[in-house]
């Protein structure tokens, strides 16, 4: 290992940053890696670790150091632990990288002439890993570069967000390995016919003819600061912006209005006497305006033994007022809404403001939406992903699959501030609506909230940090797709074929 070669793998990771919003830089995948698999010809597999690392950190560093500001600016942790804890993941993250370069140089080794498909069969492998590892963190996976490709990503419904990351590492691998021997240009032209072959299905799929109608939707975007939102001085202020905004919304006719997560600045399912008192003036808010509404609040349970339960949830309030449906987020953040290892890292304050852990939701709620104005011909599933669980693709196929045909999504963004993560978290969504054709509905409190439809098609979207709300009509997703009813199959064949070039060595022939 030289300067040349920690100068290219440090390339590569400068590369990786750009691709993702909000530098939307997406062409510049299909040629990031490649300074990485140069600067791994030749090497050990320990120095190839250490190549892969660099590119590791670099790229994680410039995509998710937005974590120590929502720590300490939003958190009130401190600013050198809130530092230190994101010098941790960024190294965690980096870890998969530094695992691709040592393999890639064991396959290199072992296996030159299926490194064209091993290596992205590695890389896939590891980005599916860190999706479930230690509660998951699938943020910026390289596939999610590609969220305004329209046409590459509509593969999306056979492979998910993984197979469009193995196809970029593809190329990638074709493109190094004819620079490092010009021999080896049928590889650019094998690489070539198979982007022809995607970018083909992506249009067939595109041209395909949408529905006419459907339902119209209305998200509320309250912009509520982060430290007014739980002051008890300010509950009824929150809760009139909202419904003025709703009163605007409802202009458009909305079938349904959406409220972000925790909008309710209250405990929804509370018995004290501020609780109820806002939960039935609420209540009285929807019957009077006749159109239902689904939004998040804060509940908890209090169990026999004394114990309070802490939950982030959502409900559907149906077009008279009554709760039709809740919701309990079964995907937690750690560090937000509960603190992993907690006898270990007892030295961590946890980044919501309220006393106890939040307890995980098990059951995979669909919504009932009931026809309730003419032109509304039939009832309409849907389901809504509370914060960060829209990046989760296993999570959102679970509700599709059982029927949902509009997925919402809501979240308070706010604990992002001014950063790329806004963006990046909207960008994320795009490939939830093409791997199970159906379309997205987002509601965040300081925004992106915005429409998407089920080909990916970025309807509408709001500016970060105003008060906004907008409708679209969308059309309901009637088909279930390959990955909408057998998952991550791409990426189990990715991760076992993985494993079985690694543990089988190379066949010699005297």
């Amino acid at each position: 290992m030289n300067r040349r070669s920690v100068a290219l793998a440090t390339a590569s990771g400068l590369f990786l940053v750009f691709i993702f919003p909000t530098l939307n830089v997406h062409l510049l995948a299909w040629i990031a890696l490649v300074p990485l698999f140069l600067a791994l010809s030749g090497q050990s597999v320990k120095n190839g670790f250490w190549l892969g690392g660099i590119t590791g950190i670099v790229y994680f560093a410039g995509t998710v150091h937005w974590v120590m500001n929502s720590m300490h600016y939003y958190g009130g942790i401190p600013l050198i632990p809130a530092s230190l804890i994101t010098s941790l993941l960024c190294a965690y993250l980096a870890f998969y990288p530094a695992l691709f370069g040592a393999v890639v140089v064991h396959l290199r080794r072992n296996h030159p002439s299926l490194l064209i498909l091993s290596a992205p069969a590695v890389w896939t492998a590891l980005e599916f890993a860190r999706t479930y590892a230690f509660s998951g963190f699938p943020w910026s996976l390289l596939g999610y570069s590609q969220y305004l490709a329209l046409p590459l990503i509509q593969v999306s419904d056979i492979a998910g967000v993984y197979g469009v990351s193995f196809l970029i590492v593809f190329v990638n691998a074709a493109v190094a390995e004819f620079l490092t021997d010009r021999q080896k240009y049928p590889l650019l032209l094998i690489a070539a016919v198979t982007m022809v072959l995607v970018l083909g299905y992506g249009l067939m799929r595109l041209s395909v003819p949408v529905n006419i109608g459907g339902v119209t939707v209305s998200v509320v975007q309250g912009n509520i600061e982060q430290d007014k939102k739980w002051d008890p001085t300010f509950q009824r202020e929150t809760l009139d912006v909202y419904e003025r905004l709703t009163q605007e919304a409802l202009q458009q006719h909305p079938d349904i209005v959406i409220w972000p997560e925790t909008a309710t600045p209250f405990y929804f399912n509370g018995e004290g006497l501020r609780d109820s008192a806002l939960r039935e003036d609420l209540r009285s808010f929807v019957k009077k305006n006749g159109v239902p509404l689904l939004f998040g609040s804060p509940t908890y349970e209090v169990r026999p033994d004394g114990a309070v339960h802490l939950r982030n949830s959502a409900f559907l309030l149906t077009s008279d007022g009554t709760v039709g449906a809740a919701y309990h987020k079964i995907h937690l953040v750690p560090f937000g809404e509960y603190v992993p290892l907690k006898n270990v890292l007892f030295f961590i304050e946890k980044m919501v403001h309220s006393s106890g852990d939040f307890e995980a939701g098990n059951d995979y709620t669909v919504f009932t939406l009931a026809p309730h104005r003419q032109g509304t011909a039939r009832e309409v599933k849907l389901n809504t992903a509370i914060c960060y669980e829209i990046i989760f693709p296993d999570l959102i196929r679970r509700f599709v699959d059982r029927g949902a045909a509009i997925i919402t999504t809501i979240t308070n963004d706010a604990w992002f501030g001014r950063t790329a993560a806004p963006y990046q978290h909207f960008s994320m969504a795009v490939f939830r609506a093409v791997e199970n054709r159906v379309p997205v509905a987002r509601a965040a409190n300081t925004g992106v909230s915005g429409f998407i439809d089920a080909k990916g098609r970025i309807l509408d979207t709001s500016a970060i940090f105003t008060k906004a709300y907008l409708s679209h009509t969308l059309t309901p997703g009637s088909v279930k797709t390959f990955y909408t009813r057998y998952g991550d199959v791409f990426s189990c064949l990715c991760l076992l074929g993985s494993i079985f070039l690694l543990v089988n060595p190379p066949q010699r022939f005297p």
